[in-house]
């Protein structure tokens, strides 16, 4: 169904629950009522799959024992599940101090800051902290009014920027934002660099036609403060490498800000430290999460240029948890993890030969429309219709269901596209054996 395509899998389908008759044990039954109970339920989580009794490294192991391979991890597993330097460094930090009182710095607050300037491309020199992804998206909007006197932003349909009402306005997913009532005003949307989801059927050339209709708009509106959107979109589909320079110049010339949301992206997984580096452009902001806080403590971070420290009037966050010292020393892990074990680099080799096997299974298997990716980042999207490229929802679910049945996580977006993200310290043998359980599943299912 067209209104259900959403960044993950809805967990209300026939396929889920017939999945859960057959692979659940008793005692897990009692806890998933019981999870249902107490929670309020929503389409992408309560009511829950399955209960998790331990994570480690690239997998995670359910309360049956069953151990599968995570390529979900909500993206926060960069350096996997339980790393032993995020916890002695999280857990040596609450013995010395556990929380920063208002008006009060602490030192891992300002040693990640540092080191995140250090890394980050041109002078996205300012930083300022939030407890999640969502949060630091608020805060990006509150800069850029403040910044250009100007509240309208340009983003793109399908997006996800997080789930609060200012981020469903600027987002894209209809499950997201139906039913919400008045959104927040002045959020123009655009169709996302897509050529096979193209409104014009203008080809290959469609990516740069759309970033023409970014500057078209931001001509004749005149007063947009901000274009906000994913570098790169977790499907993923990836934007043609002058795609966000046009962008850049378009912004630079009407005098609205570029603001790139790499939340569930960067630190990594793309093959570079950040994603916008693919594409040699720097944005006015920069918006990080998920994977910062080393899959174990919530932590997002917002990265300004130096022109931009122009709000000291103006309470931008002001989170309670803005500068907790226990997850400023989990990020400082992560960022010595990504660069001492070489993640980085890892990522962009094992995803380079993990796509050349992929895209040579799909030479061999018509169901499968198309592979993409860059580093670990990847996505297969199936199809019923090579030519047509017809989604086969029904048949990405019946992969997604059998491949855990044998080991292996992963998620589906816009609801036929199998999402592949496993952590960048995975072995080249559970990579292996992912792709064996993968492989069988798509031979299984495809005509």
């Amino acid at each position: 169904m067209e209104h259900l395509k959403s960044e993950g899998d809805i967990n209300l389908t026939s396929a889920r629950a017939e999945w859960m008759s057959e692979n659940l044990d008793a005692p897990t039954r009692q806890w998933l009522d019981e999870d249902a109970r107490y929670f309020l339920h929503q389409a992408l989580s309560t009511p829950c799959l399955d209960v998790l009794q331990s994570a480690g490294g690239a997998s995670i192991t359910a309360s049956n024992g069953r151990e599968l391979l995570d390529f979900h991890g909500n993206n926060v597993h960069q350096v996997g599940f339980g790393h032993p330097r995020v916890i002695e460094a999280i857990t040596r930090q609450m013995q010395e101090l556990s929380f920063c009182t208002r008006r009060y710095t602490n030192i891992p607050a300002i040693q990640l800051a540092k080191r995140l300037t250090e890394l980050a491309p041109g002078d996205l020199n300012r930083v300022l902290f939030a407890p999640g992804g969502t949060s630091a998206i608020g805060m990006a909007l509150k800069l850029a009014r403040s910044a250009t006197g100007r509240h309208k932003t340009i983003s793109m349909w399908d997006s996800f920027h997080g789930a609060s009402l200012d981020a469903i306005s600027i987002g894209g997913e209809a499950i997201f934002r139906r039913n919400a009532g008045p959104l927040l005003s002045g959020c123009e949307h655009v169709p996302p660099p897509d050529p096979r989801n193209c409104l014009w059927d203008c080809g290959a050339a469609c990516s740069l036609k759309c970033a023409d209709y970014i500057e078209y708009i931001l001509k004749k509106e005149g007063d947009v403060s901000a274009v906000i959107a994913e570098t790169i979109r977790c499907t993923p589909y990836i934007p043609p490498l002058d795609y966000w320079k046009k962008v850049r110049a378009a912004c630079d010339k009407y005098g609205a800000l570029l603001i790139l949301d790499e939340i569930p992206i960067g630190l990594g997984r793309t093959g570079k430290m950040f994603a916008c580096e693919h594409y040699d452009v720097v944005p006015d902001m920069l918006v990080l999460g998920k994977g910062l806080g080393g899959g174990i403590f919530p932590l997002a971070s917002l990265l300004a240029r130096e022109g931009l420290n122009i709000a000291a009037d103006q309470a931008l966050g002001h989170y309670t948890h803005e500068k907790n010292p226990v997850a400023c020393a989990a990020g400082l892990a992560v960022i010595e993890i990504l660069e001492q074990e070489k993640l980085v680099q890892r990522a962009a080799a094992l995803g380079q030969s993990t796509l050349e096997r992929l895209r040579h299974l799909k030479s061999k298997l018509p169901i499968i429309g198309d592979v993409r990716g860059l580093g670990l980042l990847m996505g297969i999207e199936l199809v019923t219709d090579p030519v047509k490229m017809t989604p086969a929802t029904e048949a990405a679910e019946k992969v997604m269901y059998q491949c855990m049945t044998h080991g292996l996580n992963f998620k589906i977006t816009m609801g036929n596209i199998l999402t592949l993200t496993p952590a960048l310290n995975i072995t080249q043998p559970e990579m292996d054996r992912a792709l064996t359980i993968l492989e069988n599943a798509l031979k299984t299912t495809s005509p």
